[in-house]
């Protein structure tokens, strides 16, 4: 998980950045990207695609990673916005915002190419780089508790339990009670689909 990491430091790199994001297929809430920069020093074990973690592991790690990380920074783009812009443009703002932010020297993004220099895009980087794998528990963690928190004041759309992706449950209650402006997404297909009869709560 490391191996990425190991080679950057051979070369001299020492503040290396992952990128991830989480977000890009549901029908409601934002989309979160996160930069770890992790401190060589300091190794995290158990760090893997956060899809692939239990929810109790994930925030067992999230805690982990925010005490021994360097730097840790999130980034929302909310729904209005990846309606505007597209969820593949909303990735790379949200990920340019982290990077803006942070003091790095190398970058490691899962499956995003930023097309800058001393970076590398990884396919399934959040299975096989440990900073990128980092930034995907950080964002998973923390876009669940903001949809945990939406479920408090929408919970006929059953976020606790969907997060804003299309199930069964969420899809009937977009039927019944039509999306939320603000909180879906208009321009993915089955709420785009019934925004005739939009609720403004």
């Amino acid at each position: 998980m490391y191996n990425y990491e190991k080679d950057l430091y051979k070369r001299g790199f020492e503040a290396i950045i992952g990128l991830d994001e989480v977000g890009r297929g549901p029908l409601a809430g934002p989309l979160v990207v996160a930069g770890v920069i992790l401190d060589k020093k300091k190794k995290i074990k158990g760090l893997d695609d956060s899809k692939k973690l239990t929810a109790n592991k994930r925030e067992h790690l999230f805690v982990e990673i925010m005490e021994k990380a360097t730097h840790v920074d999130i980034q929302f783009i909310e729904a209005v916005e990846v309606d505007k812009i597209n969820v593949l443009e909303a990735t790379k703002k949200a990920m340019r915002l982290v990077l803006e932010r942070s003091n790095h020297d190398f970058v490691l993004i899962d499956a995003v190419d930023l097309k800058i220099a001393n970076s590398k895009s990884i396919i399934k980087g959040d299975a096989n780089s440990a900073s990128i794998a980092a930034a995907s528990i950080i964002a998973k963690v923390t876009r669940d508790k903001f949809m945990d928190e939406l479920h408090l004041t929408y919970p006929e759309y059953d976020f606790i339990h969907n997060k804003g992706y299309g199930t069964k449950k969420h899809l009937e209650a977009l039927e019944l009670n039509g999306p939320i402006k603000g909180v879906h997404r208009f321009s993915f297909g089955p709420v785009q689909r019934l925004k005739q009869i939009s609720f403004d709560f």
